[in-house]
């Protein structure tokens, strides 16, 4: 199983609520910059938090992949979601090829929690850094970092 992380790229300081910040410009381009490295990988499932920033884009980068499946929208991937509730979720997924498109702080403990078996060791994410972890189930501790690119 091959998970790929994505920040949502640079968004608007300010909305009526935190869930509705829209990308900025730049954040759209961060996006692409980071989807060019998903060209030619065997993404299969493009998963993404409900905020309209992480929903954004993930459809910046299904349009940049031709990816014809519709994004998956699942609310553990918000913000303050559990690392350990995340993990839980991918056993579902563990045939697949998945790209998961959320927030910090989740996607740096994520990556702590999956490699390291620790949230303590959370992994920098920047916006629209991009991580691919590969394991044969997505269990705590068990999965590898294979790459972190940060979109600049």
């Amino acid at each position: 199983m091959n998970v790929w992380i994505l920040r949502h790229g640079e968004a608007r300081p300010q909305a009526r609520t935190d869930a509705e910040r829209e990308l900025t410009a730049k954040g759209r381009e961060e996006v692409l910059r980071s989807a060019a490295h998903l060209m030619g990988q065997p993404l299969t499932r493009i998963i993404a938090s409900p905020y309209v920033r992480a929903q954004q884009t993930a459809e910046l980068v299904r349009q940049a992949l031709g990816f014809t499946d519709a994004i998956e929208t699942v609310p553990w991937l918000t913000p303050d979601s559990h690392p350990h509730t995340v993990l839980d979720q991918l056993d579902a997924y563990s045939v697949e090829d998945v790209l998961l498109v959320s927030h910090q702080p989740l996607v740096g403990a994520l990556i702590g929690l999956a490699v390291h078996g620790s949230v303590q060791q959370a992994q920098p994410m920047h916006t629209a850094s991009l991580a691919r972890l590969e394991a044969d189930l997505p269990l705590a501790g068990a999965m590898q970092l294979m790459d972190v690119r940060h979109a600049e």
